[in-house]
């Protein structure tokens, strides 16, 4: 039996249409959601707030979730499993709504995991800003969310 760990992404989307993406620390070029692992006994909407305000710095003033899409799972690559329990994550992805400003945008956190931060329209994402395992996902994602075909690698 695998063994998924729970997840939540935040997809923070701007009164222009246009959504956050992060540059992991690092990983120059590797842009995704804010995301991270659920705690035992943790509500989903908890873990949300608990991870936008860890890897953005950003209160809860500062967006409302307008819906959540669940159910997108992928694997770790062999040298990348979690705690040698966890074969992959299942993700729980939330569209909120960012009524705040840039300038509440703090990357600069314990455990900082983003050099930076940028919106750009769903349709301006690329694929190859993701590893090849979470790629699937993001497919699914941005189909499921905005209606778009990030098409296939090489593509």
């Amino acid at each position: 039996m695998r063994l998924y760990r729970p997840n939540i992404a935040a997809i923070l989307q701007d009164e222009h249409g246009r959504i956050l993406v992060a540059e992991r620390i690092g990983v120059r070029g590797a842009w995704q959601f804010p995301q991270g692992g659920v705690d035992e006994g943790e509500e989903m909407i908890d873990a949300l707030k608990r991870e936008v305000r860890e890897e953005l710095g950003l209160s809860e003033t500062c967006y409302q979730p307008l819906h959540s899409r669940s159910g997108y799972r992928y694997d770790f690559p062999p040298h990348h499993r979690r705690r040698g329990v966890w074969d992959g994550q299942e993700q729980t992805y939330v569209l909120c709504r960012f009524s705040g400003s840039d300038a509440d945008i703090d990357l600069e956190q314990d455990d900082a995991e983003f050099a930076a931060f940028r919106w750009i329209l769903p349709d301006e994402f690329q694929l190859d800003w993701v590893p090849g395992f979470k790629r699937e996902v993001y497919r699914q994602v941005f189909r499921d969310f905005f209606g778009i075909d990030l098409g296939r690698e090489g593509s």
